[in-house]
């Protein structure tokens, strides 16, 4: 019976933990969809609730775990027009969290995919991310 105990204890330990890797990283960015809200915390406290801009009807934003790929103070979208994407960091192919002059959308479905921030908003999260190092944050995004 000891045995069995054990294993089911290291088993559970090992799926808990690669299930959820947002639990060691130093700075998370949770993106509820349903609410169109992300909350930034460090070290697990909240530093920030912010309204957010998901993807609107025929787009779909990715759910899930991920950590940053690449990130760019400046990037312009070869798919759109060229649009500006300020402060953008990279969590999963084309995929990003990056600052938007369409406030007024906020807290509603409006991009492409992407999720959409004021911003000086995405500028504290890009400067965060840089401070805490890419590889200690994670993007958590459910609905």
């Amino acid at each position: 019976m000891g045995k069995f105990w054990g294993a089911i204890a290291l088993s559970v330990a090992v799926f808990l933990s690669s299930v959820n890797m947002s639990w060691a990283a130093k700075l998370v960015a949770y993106v509820d969809i349903s609410s169109q809200t992300m909350t930034v915390k460090k070290n697990g406290k909240t530093m920030h609730r912010w309204k957010v801009s998901t993807g609107r009807k025929g787009y779909r934003t990715p759910h899930g775990t991920y950590s940053p790929k690449r990130m760019h103070k400046m990037w312009y979208s070869r798919k759109y027009n060229n649009s500006p994407m300020p402060y953008s960091i990279f969590f999963r192919g084309g995929y990003a969290i990056h600052g938007t002059n369409y406030v007024s959308r906020l807290g509603r479905v409006a991009s492409h995919g992407c999720i959409r921030l004021k911003t000086s908003n995405a500028k504290r999260l890009y400067n965060l991310t840089r401070q805490i190092g890419p590889r200690n944050m994670r993007v958590v995004i459910r609905h």
